[in-house]
């Protein structure tokens, strides 16, 4: 089964009982109060001076009120003076310590040239089952009582986002749009072209938003120019192919592959690559028409656009340099195939933009101030909309129309799949196995899987820590790799197990196109659990629910976050003094009762609801259900028993080993305290 990327190794703390600030089931409330009539011409006076937040009185979000909050209006060509609906930034630390659901930067986009108002979220919702990238909803906002409009509700990319995805947020963080705003100027393009040894060569396309950055963000250019086969140590290759795949798929050309190279962060993780993150996607399924050597002035040619655009270009050194290594072009064309194939090619996208209308439809007919017609709304999810609108006049998609997600995006999947490159005969992988599923520590291994129509195939692999970068094992057919019989279409591969945990997955190509297992790694992946304490190698966190309203109740009535333990074993297992936590830094957090046992081929809860003054096992901490860490620990050294890292999780639907207390874990409904053999992925 696949093991889903862990986006949060930190437990964020909520000042206040908050709904889910990204549930894209609901429309947010979101209301600001100010001291002042004039709050208008103070906000277009500070963007114009450029001298930050204003005070506003109060916030309220969701019922939850801050006073003392800051917010300005934000956007390049999305603001205009003269219109009443500008996209928003609100911080609510910016005078005191506030936050909300874990969160302190809000960013509301106004729908600035999407007659949709879904383009934003629904890009977000695809791109997020690929790389890390904000979360996104929508959010009706008033102001001193009159409602403003209905906007695009993106997390901000800020340094909780990066601790949060990456485990660190101190390193050279970059916003790869000019802070001007991109123009004609030469050198304002953040498009990653070496321009030596000055950093400032580089201050009017980039934005360094860490303590410092220009001399890593020069080392990144100067590689790309002229040291390709380091790429990998400074720059993480896949999430990248991923992004340009993404960016491609959608003709997402206000983005690195469009005319002024912008709309992505790059951060670098404490292993030394930098990670890319997509931003900004209000002009995403083709509004924006500029590619940087010509105009898509029409739908037939965004349908049409090259998969292969700037393959030779020095202008955009980022698909240049990558797409001229073999591998890596077959990776990019792999990734393009599965974003294909999962969301175009069958239909879901359009699914997924049905179901955002008719969460927001209510709120556009209410929006007396949107930038298009309800009419507009409803029609431009299928048909084209003439005409660019909002914002700044002449900025952006170059004038015309705002094709239709539908009629863009059926067509241009169907052209793109009947392309040699994806028409092509493509690697399979199946029947992936381990030697064995529970190995010890420091033991070898094999791994192997049915491989066909390849000639080549490697291991990616990495110890417990998400945010390492995969190492490569190149697996064989040989006969002497755990493979079988010397060219039997099975490959194997030998490996050294270092830690509790060892993530992988296994990659395929032939000549034309590559393959992953999982399809979306390095994203998903495999897992192994090594037995690091020999005293309970047969416990394992088996269940677990982050989000109870009405699957389970505990002694009290009340509906709490739950934690399954299972012993595999034959033996009675004393787990007294043991450790219990959600937070790596803190090992210690909360520790079983002396003499708490849990019996052979049995199951234990734990209540993670703060209310460890209760009768039965009740820890003091709760589940985060936008993802976080569960750790099991020896209260000998604090080692890791086991452990599992997850991301977003659905309300009264548990996570589960699957097979049952060895398997991967899988959305599924509860088997509270009892086998999970039978259950099946939600």
């Amino acid at each position: 089964m696949k093991k889903y990327y862990a986006i949060c190794l930190t437990l964020w703390v909520a000042t206040v009982q908050a709904q889910d600030f990204y549930a894209l089931e609901t429309v947010q409330t979101i209301e600001v109060t100010f001291s002042e009539s004039n709050w208008d011409q103070l906000m277009d006076n500070a963007y114009a001076s450029e001298s930050g937040y204003i005070l506003a009185q109060s916030v309220t979000i969701n019922g939850s009120t801050f006073d003392s909050v800051g917010v300005k209006y934000k956007g390049n060509s999305s603001y205009n003076p003269n219109q009443v609906k500008n996209p928003w930034h609100i911080e609510l630390d910016t005078y005191k310590d506030h936050e909300y659901d874990g969160y302190t930067d809000i960013k509301l986009a106004n729908g600035a040239k999407d007659p949709s108002m879904i383009r934003d979220v629904l890009a977000y919702q695809i791109i997020r089952q690929y790389m890390d990238a904000p979360l996104a909803n929508f959010a009706n906002l008033y102001v001193n009582g009159e409602l403003i409009g209905l906007y695009a509700n993106t997390e901000s990319v800020s340094k909780k986002f990066m601790q949060s995805r990456f485990g660190s947020k101190d390193n050279a963080r970059i916003k790869c749009s000019p802070p001007d705003g991109a123009g004609p100027q030469s050198n304002d393009f953040p498009n990653l072209v070496y321009l030596g040894p000055d950093s400032t060569a580089y201050v009017d396309a980039y934005e360094v938003q860490s303590d410092y950055g220009w001399q890593e963000l020069i080392n990144l250019c100067d590689t790309l120019a002229n040291h390709e086969d380091d790429i990998e140590r400074i720059l993480d290759v896949n999430r990248t192919l991923w992004m340009l795949a993404f960016d491609n798929v959608i003709v997402n050309l206000d983005s690195y592959i469009g005319a002024f190279s912008q709309n992505y962060y790059l951060y670098r993780s404490m292993h030394g690559q930098f990670l890319p993150v997509i931003w900004d996607l209000n002009e995403s399924f083709g509004v924006f028409s500029q590619t940087g050597t010509r105009n898509l002035n029409n739908t037939v040619s965004k349908q049409q656009m090259s998969h292969l655009l700037h393959e030779n270009d020095t202008d955009f050194p980022l698909v240049q340099k990558l797409l001229a290594n073999p591998t890596y072009k077959r990776i990019y064309l792999a990734h393009m195939k599965t974003i294909l194939l999962e969301n175009f090619n069958n239909g879901t996208y359009y699914e997924k933009g049905l179901a955002l209308q008719n969460t927001i439809g209510n709120a556009v007919l209410a929006d007396n101030n949107k930038l298009y017609s309800y009419d507009n709304f409803i029609n431009n999810l299928t048909n084209d909309i003439a005409g660019g609108g909002g914002g700044r006049p002449g900025g952006g998609g170059g004038g015309n129309s705002a094709p239709g997600i539908r009629n863009l995006m059926d067509a241009r999947s169907s052209y793109l799949l009947g392309l040699t490159d994806f028409s092509a005969i493509d690697p399979t992988i199946s029947d992936v196995t381990t030697s064995n599923h529970r190995p010890q520590i420091n033991e070898q291994i094999f791994i192997s899987a049915s491989i066909s129509d390849a000639n080549h195939a490697y291991l990616g692999f990495r110890d417990a820590e998400n945010t390492a970068p995969f190492s490569k094992l190149e697996m064989h057919d040989d006969g002497a790799h755990g493979d079988g019989a010397a060219n039997d279409g099975i490959y194997g591969v030998e490996l050294d197990i270092k830690d509790f945990r060892t993530e992988y997955y296994i990659y395929a190509e032939n000549d034309a196109i590559g393959m992953f297992s999982p399809r979306r790694a390095e994203f998903e992946f495999y897992t192994l659990q090594a037995i690091s304490n020999p005293s309970t190698d047969s416990i394992v966190i088996n269940e677990f629910m982050a989000s109870n309203d009405s699957t389970i109740a505990d002694q009290d009535g009340e509906y709490e976050d739950w934690i399954e333990l299972y012993n595999a074993s034959t033996q009675r297992v004393d787990l007294g003094g043991f450790y219990l936590t959600d937070d790596p830094s803190e090992p210690t957090q909360w520790s079983f009762p002396q003499e708490t046992f849990i019996e052979p081929d049995s199951y234990l809860i734990i209540w993670a609801d703060e209310d460890d003054d209760q009768e039965g096992l009740h820890a003091n901490f709760k589940l985060s259900a936008s993802g976080e860490a569960i750790l099991l620990l020896n209260p000998a050294d604090t080692t890791v028993v086991d452990s599992i890292t997850y991301s977003d999780q659905t309300t009264d639907i548990s996570f589960a080993r699957v097979p049952n207390g060895i398997g991967d874990f899988i959305p599924t409904a509860a088997t509270f305290n009892a086998n999970n053999d039978g259950a099946t992925d939600c």
